[in-house]
């Protein structure tokens, strides 16, 4: 029993009264005094199946299994998902982790449930090294697209509840699960057009992968909590009176960015948390009629702007074209009093329930009309999941490509409005309008000018494709092809003209074992696809039809009528598996530096530069080295995320007395002498090796990048402070060097 788990104490009766006060808070969300008796009593099976399935099971916090059901159910409620919503998030892991079978859901529910949970049940397959468990898992999860899209909704709450609950986890799970989510679970949230989750995600995915990062904004956020609060309460008094004058229906509130939002303008812009100028917003959520809403949102921003300026720049109108997640609202940023942007957003209460739980609520309101962007979207998801990839981690990296884009609005020649990821090109374009006009597509005319294949269109384009019978794709398209359906018809085609020009390579192989009077068999084949390393007869035989393989070679492996072939090199996942093994023996000690380090093949990664006493991980590459990457390195929620396995347990040793190089970006004012007075602090004062000094200087103030030697963070962190507190300094940060 771990630590943890003996801290949490167990008493029966104080858990009994746990569970069902979580219970009623579940039945409260579901609709309380308006749910009907038959759903009521739904709900109560559900429960009471879940709690006999777990009932000995504990989470690794020590607390009760149920609690987590009842969680998921809860945050499945939030999104104004109905019964057989809640009823599936409370039996959701009933069938993976207990005795019970889908035939068991089946008798004591009904298909559609049963269903649901089948979706719901993660995969046991037999590992495979060259591809990624999660990446499978998630392809599966995907598949029931086709049947229902709750699926991918309560999975989404699972992974809120398991991210809110992370504390009890090992390290290395920590980051291999809130990389996971910072990959896939949130864009996907994002995707579907659910904010709320979407936000959280996010932010609970910071509080593991950069947890200094999210604390020290967290404390940023919560110091300055009173003095937003004033700002806000300040600024909407006469919209607010006005409003009431003209007799909206509305209510209005400030809104702070999240942790992760600043943490991405802090980076981006290579600023601090005290110069992030627009951390928080207005929203403006009236109540209008359907017929009304779009005139009553811009009623609104005539006010607004009636009593504060705003950027031309920045206005945003998603209610004249939603995106394609639905999301519909006015946005707007506005120069508030003492000189402060802010930006506004104004929408309407349907709007705003779209926006905040997405694909639920865009249900809710479809009411039979025309199909929605985001159901043009899944629709699209369907037809990738239809055509199988040989590679899971193929498809998932199609998949996600659309995931967190950004939007263009293109247009046809007669006017109808595609909308496309920034950075689309003519071929993505063509894929939209039909498969077949994208497989012959030659070009294009952009606004009336011809264009080539790979030209990025720009919002408000107006394109027209031309095609030609004899043109089909090639692998070039596939470096410039964006949407996820684009470059799946494009592998598709290529996989079939590869499987006919396989057919050629198959009859010359045929005639040449005939000519040495060898016997054309499976097994003969075999020996030759293990030979030169490759992983099917389709490779074999397209290779040879390319003439990629020299088929002379064949009379020094013939035996008889059989051929033999020397054994053939480890191959490299098993190279992988084996340091794996290797490596596992000893993860729980392994130490950078001291004596065990010794034995192990490691460097340090140049992406991220770590330094002592930075939190870090090993990651085993192909040829079975290990690279020690920073937690905050920018590939590492890639690596923690598709390839959890090749993750090792790395921790420093406090013994190293090795210098390290990192990087520094400072801004201040253009004093006489400043730099000296830098150079002084770090050489000086501090003793730091310094290793170059490159300084820019714009109307009176500088930005310089100085690479220094420090022999850890501690060492780092001193030598930050002491800056900052020097005269006509304005902010200093840590910067990733490039790789040289």
């Amino acid at each position: 029993m771990s630590e943890k788990e003996a801290a949490y104490i167990i008493d029966e009766e104080q858990e009994r009264k746990l569970i069902l006060k979580e219970y009623r808070r579940l039945l409260k969300k579901a609709g309380g005094p308006t749910l009907s008796k038959y759903d009521k009593k739904q709900i109560r099976v559900a429960f009471e199946f879940a709690s006999d399935a777990h009932s000995e099971a504990r989470r690794k916090s020590g607390e009760p299994y149920i609690l987590h059901p009842l969680s998921v159910a809860q945050i499945v409620s939030d999104m104004g998902l109905g019964t057989t919503s809640i009823v599936c998030a409370l039996l959701h892991d009933v069938v993976e982790d207990t005795e019970i079978t889908l035939e068991n859901i089946q008798h004591h529910f009904d298909s559609k449930v049963a269903e649901i949970i089948d979706g719901l049940t993660k995969i046991s397959a037999v590992f495979d090294f060259r591809s990624s468990f999660q990446a499978e898992n998630f392809r599966k999860l995907l598949l029931t697209l086709s049947r229902d899209v709750r699926v991918i909704l309560i999975k989404l709450a699972d992974r809120l509840h398991n991210m809110r609950t992370l504390d009890s986890m090992s390290r290395r799970n920590q980051l291999k699960i809130a990389s996971e989510t910072m990959y896939l679970y949130a864009p996907l949230a994002h995707r579907l057009g659910l904010y709320f989750i979407k936000s959280e995600l996010e932010d609970l995915s910071l509080k593991y992968t950069e947890i200094e990062r999210y604390q020290s904004i967290s404390a940023n956020l919560e110091r300055y909590k009173r003095i937003r609060s004033r700002y806000v309460n300040e600024m909407i008094k006469p919209i607010k009176k006005e409003l009431e004058k003209q007799h909206f229906k509305f209510r209005i509130a400030g809104r702070t960015k999240s942790v992760y939002s600043i943490s991405n303008k802090m980076k981006n812009k290579g600023v601090g948390f005290d110069e992030v100028y627009d951390l928080f917003a207005l929203r403006i959520v009236v109540d209008a009629e359907p017929a009304m809403e779009k005139a009553a949102c811009w009623r609104i921003y005539s006010i607004v702007t009636d009593y504060y300026q705003p950027n031309p720049q920045r206005l945003r109108d998603w209610i004249s074209i939603p995106k394609a997640n639905g999301y519909e609202s006015l946005h707007t940023t506005v120069m508030g009093p003492n000189g402060h942007w802010v930006e506004v957003q104004i929408r309407t209460e349907r709007m705003d329930e779209i926006a905040e739980k997405g694909y639920a609520a865009h249900w809710k309101y479809k009411e039979g009309s025309e199909d929605s962007g985001l159901d043009d979207w899944l629709r699209k998801i369907r037809e990738i999941l239809k055509s199988p990839e040989s590679n899971a981690l193929d498809f998932l990296n199609d998949f996600k490509l659309n995931l967190y884009s950004k939007e263009i609005y293109i247009f046809t020649p007669k006017g109808d409005l595609k909308i496309l990821p920034k950075e689309a090109t003519t071929i993505d374009f063509a894929y939209e309008i039909h498969t077949e006009v994208g497989n012959h597509c030659i070009g294009a005319k952009v606004n009336k000018k011809l264009v080539p294949l790979n030209y990025k269109l720009s919002n408000g384009d107006q394109v027209e494709i031309i095609t030609s019978k004899k043109q089909t794709p090639n692998e070039d398209w596939l470096s410039f092809a964006v949407t996820g359906r684009a470059r799946s018809r494009i592998k598709q085609k290529l996989k079939a003209a590869r499987r006919e020009i396989a057919l050629d390579g198959k009859d010359i192989l045929q005639r040449k074992f005939k000519t040495l009077k060898i016997e054309f068999s499976d097994s003969n084949i075999l020996e030759l696809v293990n030979y030169y390393n490759l992983t099917s007869f389709t490779d074999l035989f397209y290779q040879i039809a390319n003439k990629k393989i020299n088929l002379k070679q064949l009379k020094a492996l013939r035996n008889g009528n059989r051929i033999e072939v020397p054994k053939p090199e480890q191959k490299e996942e098993n190279k992988i598996a084996d340091t794996i093994r290797e490596t596992k023996k000893q993860s729980d000690e392994l130490l950078i530096f001291g004596q065990s380090a010794n034995t192990i093949n490691y460097q340090f990664a140049k992406c991220c530069n770590p330094i002592p006493g930075d939190d870090v991980f090993g990651f085993i590459t192909v040829n079975g080295a290990i690279k020690i990457h920073r937690t905050n390195c920018p590939n590492a929620i890639q690596m923690n995320s598709k390839y959890g396995y090749r993750v090792v347990k790395t921790r420093w040793s406090s013994e190293e007395k090795i210098a390290f190089l990192t990087g520094l970006k400072i801004t201040g004012l253009d004093d006489l002498g400043v730099m000296n007075k830098i150079t002084n602090v770090i050489s000086g004062t501090l003793r730091i090796n310094i290793q170059s000094i490159s300084v820019d200087t714009v109307e009176g103030l500088f930005e310089g990048i100085i690479k220094i030697f420090v022999k850890d963070k501690s060492q780092l962190d001193i030598l930050i402070n002491k800056l900052k507190k020097m005269k006509g300094i304005n902010s200093v940060n840590r910067i990733e060097l490039e790789e040289e």
